[in-house]
Formats: C-alpha cells, structure tokens, sequence
C-alpha cells in the first residue's frame, strides 16, 4: 500500500484572452443566519468547445459568498442540480457559516452553475438538440474563464465538488496542477466513465430518445418517458440499500414512496437533461493523476451505487497520488448511497482537519 495513501475505513472507509462581462445582482437570503450570496453572469463573446464548434455570448452564472480577497474556495454541483443545491442545509449549511469548515468570514466562495444547468448557457435557451456537444472539460475550462478572466482570481485555495462535481475537481487537478491548494473530490472516481454507471446513464438518454414524443428534441411539451426515467434512475443509482430497507421495509411503503416520487413536479428540460448525462460519456481524468502534487482528500461512500469500492478501482488510481487521503464512509442506514456526500455532517470533521492542514499560502498570494 501506498505509505501516503491514507485510506480510513475504520473511521468511514477550472486562460484565455477574452473580454468578459460581469453583471451582479443581489441573491434572496433564505436563512437569516446563513451567509449572504450574490449572484452574478459571466458572458464570454465566444465560447469554443472541445469539439472546435462555438457559441456566441456564452454565459455561466455562478454564485458568491465572502468577502473578496479572502482565501478562494471553488464549489461544484452534480449533474441535474445548479450552484444553489450546495447552499442547503445539508451541504452549506454545514459548510459555510461561522466557525465551519469553509467558514464564509475567513474564504471567498464561488459556485458556479455548470454548462447546461441551472442559468448558465444551455440547451433549452433556444438551440435545443442543436446545442453544441458538451463535456465536464469544457465545464472546468468555462470555470477557468470565470474565475481568471471573470473575477480576476490567480490562485484557489480549495476545490470541492460532488458527484459531476468531484470528476472535475479531479479533472481540476490534472489540467491546472497547482492552481489549487488542495482538492477535495467527493463521490467520485477519476477513472473512465463505465460499468454500471456508464450503462445506467446510457438508458437513461436512450429512454427520452427513443420515445416518439420527444421529437429529434423538437417537442411542445415535455415528453413523458422523462419523468419516469428520472425516477427510475434515482432509485437505482442513488439512495443506499439499507437506507430503502429502513425507509421502505414493507410493500405498502415501498409502493408509498413510488406514488410519492411519480406525484411530484419534474422542473427539467428533457434536452437539458440528457446533455447534462451525457457529457460525462467521455470522462476520464486517470491521465492527470500523476500531475497531482497537491493534497486530496478523497471522500466516497462504502454503499455509492455509481462507484462501489469493491472494484478496487479507486484504490489503484489512488496509488498515482501520492499525496491523497482516502476517506470511505461506512454505509448504513443514516447513508443515502451515491447521495452520502451530499450529507455533510457525516464528514465535516475530516473536512475541518484537511483544510486546516493545507500548506500555508506563500506570501504575496
């Protein structure tokens, strides 16, 4: 084993020359001792994709907490969620306020919502299935428009991410060595989109695809294999089995939380929704390990449906960092599987230790 690979199982196994245009509004506060964000839009005249094709007037919006100057901090969301989601309770709320482990008085937050989600430049704008192809390298490429041409940021003291997020953080790594302090990818591998996760993700675009209605993208309303396509894959890929086991141990309460899921509101775009799925297709940061020098804390969970550790893979890529730390968050039923992490108290102590440790920032920085 790797003497710098730390795996804890006893304790829970984004330059280019571009003008941009920064446009600042005030952020509604929903808790009045959470930190106040502010909401802004980042417009590159245009926008080239790892395809060669572009867009004209490319926008990502992100949100801010802090007070510039600060230490920065770069949070990036899952696939289907936008910036906000990191602000809840269980994510923010753990995270952000006094005292906490990225305590918003003392670091400078940024949380980007990513191509094709949230505000940010996407699909349903106008260009629908026309859209360019996109993938997580463009998202952590219009991520580092942002933060240097966009907000003048030179440096990052931190970089976490969940799920999609925490694949670009690994990306992250790899294509900007050093630019972060330390890197923090959660619920994610940083080896090559497949297995399970790949074939799940697969069905789930070739369901909308392949119904009628939904019209080569061209459709008047939402076509309805998307709702039940998005549940499907809820279920499978996210939740934990002990936790289903807990929650839904008998046929009437399995049947109840179905009817529940079936009930409520789906505010997705189904051309949004499968761009979002399948720009991980060709995910696959393994090549930048060895470029990695910075500290990684590595946090997944024991019962992550998308990215079960008994396949050894997240071991062996770990090997090619030799300054990573592994946490593994045992599973049970207070765990909700691929979605542990977006439970931050299961490992805002850990958190709080890697942060703290981080190399001191060299003077003038």
């Amino acid at each position: 084993m790797n003497r710098a690979l730390d795996v804890r199982e006893a304790v829970g196994a984004l330059r280019s020359a571009l003008t941009p245009l920064l446009l600042l509004t005030a952020l509604t506060v929903q808790a009045a001792d959470s930190p106040t964000p502010v909401e802004g839009d980042f417009v590159v005249p245009r926008f080239t994709f790892h395809t060669g094709q572009t867009l004209d007037h490319f926008r990502l919006h992100y949100l801010t907490l802090g007070r510039r100057g600060n230490p920065v901090v770069l949070v990036l969301h899952g696939t289907g969620q936008q910036g906000a989601a990191m602000l809840s309770e269980d994510v923010g709320g753990q995270l952000f306020g006094p005292g906490q482990p990225l305590d918003a008085t003392r670091f400078f937050i940024v949380i980007p919502d990513a191509i094709g989600t949230g505000s940010s430049t996407k699909p349903s704008d106008g260009l629908r299935a026309a859209f360019p192809p996109y993938n997580y390298a463009d998202m952590v490429q219009a991520q580092y428009l942002l933060l240097t041409q966009g907000l003048g940021i030179e440096h990052l003291r931190l970089i976490i991410g969940n799920s999609m997020g925490g694949m670009q953080t690994w990306l992250w790594g790899g294509l900007h060595p050093g630019f972060a302090d330390g890197l923090v990818p959660m619920a994610a591998q940083p080896t090559e989109m497949a297995g399970r996760n790949w074939i799940m993700r697969r069905m789930l675009v070739e369901s909308i695809r392949q119904d009628p209605a939904w019209n080569q993208g061209n459709y008047q309303t939402q076509p309805p294999s998307l709702r039940l396509a998005k549940i499907l894959f809820e279920f499978a890929t996210s939740g934990g089995t002990l936790n289903y086991q807990e929650i839904a141990g008998t046929h009437a309460q399995a049947d109840a939380l179905v009817d529940k899921r079936l009930a409520a509101s789906v505010a997705v775009d189904a051309n949004d929704f499968i761009y979002q799925w399948e720009s991980s297709a060709d995910y696959n940061a393994e090549s930048g390990l060895s470029k990695i020098k910075v500290p990684v804390l590595a946090i997944n969970a024991a019962d992550d449906e998308r990215n079960p550790p008994e396949t050894g893979l997240m071991r062996a890529a770990l090997k090619q960092v030799p300054s990573a730390r592994y946490l593994l968050i045992p599973g049970g039923t207070d765990t909700r599987g691929h979605g542990t992490t977006g439970l931050a108290r299961l490992y805002v102590a850990e958190l709080a230790q890697f942060v703290d440790r981080l190399p001191s920032v060299p003077a003038g920085r």
